[in-house]
């Protein structure tokens, strides 16, 4: 099979020569993804040179129009050969695949959309109407963590409803007692949360909301924040290269004009720089050298020396701040290699789909992640400032924040 490509005004033409069956459509469908991921979600498939179509091939087609569809984009077939055509006829799909309308790029956003763009992305920000404030709730004392002193009385049962978002040390299970092997990294938003037990498994868990069940985390400690977003900030970097976390944080700090906000965000990762915990610090009380000192801190901590989930989609929660901000301190950390801005943030990595351009649901969004795709890892983000790593920081080919000022912490 030979597949050619050529831009034709907002569309790309992808043309295709040889057959369509069960083989070639493995490759023709890598090549259709790679194109996505570059970002091209108009496209027009030339099948005026394939000789033959099986089933498998049909099935291809009607995937990915879907999925285009699903992103705001399209997927149409031009120029079908005779063969082709007889057997999308025969399938009663001709109304969509040979529309002609289907390759029109969709309307442009009514709301009034800010640009600009920095070196190493563009911006959009477009400002929500939100009548409610965010407020931010701590919950336990991240320093008992050195030297693992949380028992039964530091952990605490917190919901995550859709309208609330978060992260931190917890598990799911029925208390401290059953949870008390298992504590790791979680995060929460869009009525979804996943945490990576310690418990050996190395396998992430997750709950999503579904009729009266909301996912409930027994909690050492970590950030709940609940109310609504100011803004939507979507980037995109220059290039096709990518753009690392603390310049999106960046830019949504100076977007939002608040030193300090609370964000959640969904990102095609260009791979994740972060440490996560292999052993719960509830297990083993008052063990002095853990987590932290070497060189127990092996055997507590794993570290991403290079970076991680590289062709993912990612969920993203946390708390940034442009100054000093003396409630958060224990959970701040400088994001990149200045002291600002600090933030604290949890990542959850899914296999790979596309990032719906224009408008993005975020509940949606994140809701058909848990139900469609595989959870692959749940990590605490960080900056690697050891020189023979090369100052490794998680970076993102594009994605949509959502944001709000920090109007009270209690």
């Amino acid at each position: 099979m030979e597949i050619l490509t050529q831009q034709l005004g907002d569309a790309l033409e992808v043309k295709v020569r040889g057959r369509l069956d069960n083989y070639w459509a493995e490759h023709l469908q890598s090549n259709l993804e790679e194109i996505i991921r570059g970002g091209a979600h108009i496209i027009v498939l030339n099948l005026s040179d394939v000789s033959y179509l099986s089933s498998a091939g049909v099935g291809l087609l009607v995937r990915f129009y879907k999925q285009l569809k699903g992103l705001g984009g399209s997927f149409v077939i031009a120029n079908p050969s005779e063969n082709v055509k007889v057997v999308v006829e025969l399938c009663h799909l001709s109304a969509i695949l040979f529309s002609a309308q289907a390759a029109v790029a969709p309307p442009e956003r009514k709301s009034e959309v800010r640009r600009f763009a920095s070196s190493a992305a563009s911006f959009e920000l477009l400002e929500c109407a939100s009548p409610k404030q965010l407020i931010c709730e701590r919950i336990g004392d991240p320093t008992l963590l050195n030297g693992c002193r949380f028992g039964p009385e530091n952990c605490r049962t917190v919901a995550f409803p859709p309208a609330a978002f978060g992260f931190g040390l917890g598990a799911f299970g029925n208390g401290f007692e059953d949870a008390q092997s298992r504590f790791g990294e979680f995060l929460a938003a869009g009525g979804c949360a996943a945490y990576l037990p310690t418990d050996g498994t190395n396998v992430p868990d997750f709950m999503v909301s579904t009729g009266d069940l909301v996912p409930r985390v027994n909690v050492l400690y970590g950030l709940r924040c609940e109310g609504g977003f100011t803004h939507r900030l979507q980037f995109e970097a220059s290039d096709s290269k990518s753009i690392s976390l603390a310049e999106v944080v960046r830019a949504a700090l100076e977007s939002s004009g608040a030193p300090t906000v609370a964000m959640v965000m969904l990102a095609e990762s260009a791979g994740l720089v972060g440490a996560a915990l292999r052993r719960s610090p509830a297990a083993t009380q008052g063990a002095s050298d853990a987590p932290f000192q070497y060189p127990a801190v092996r055997n507590w901590l794993s570290f991403s020396t290079e970076r991680l989930y590289p062709r993912s989609l990612v969920l993203i929660s946390g708390v940034a701040s442009a100054s000093e901000c003396a409630p958060l301190a224990p959970f701040l950390r400088p994001l990149g290699t200045e002291t600002w801005p600090q933030g604290h943030f949890h990542a959850a990595a899914f296999s790979y789909r596309p990032l719906k351009k224009g408008d993005v649901d975020m509940n949606a969004t994140i809701a058909t992640l848990f139900e469609a795709e595989s959870l692959q890892g749940v990590l605490h983000l960080l900056t690697d400032k050891r020189e023979a790593a090369g100052q490794l920081q998680s970076e993102f080919v594009r994605g949509a924040c959502w944001i709000s000022a920090v109007s009270q912490i209690r």
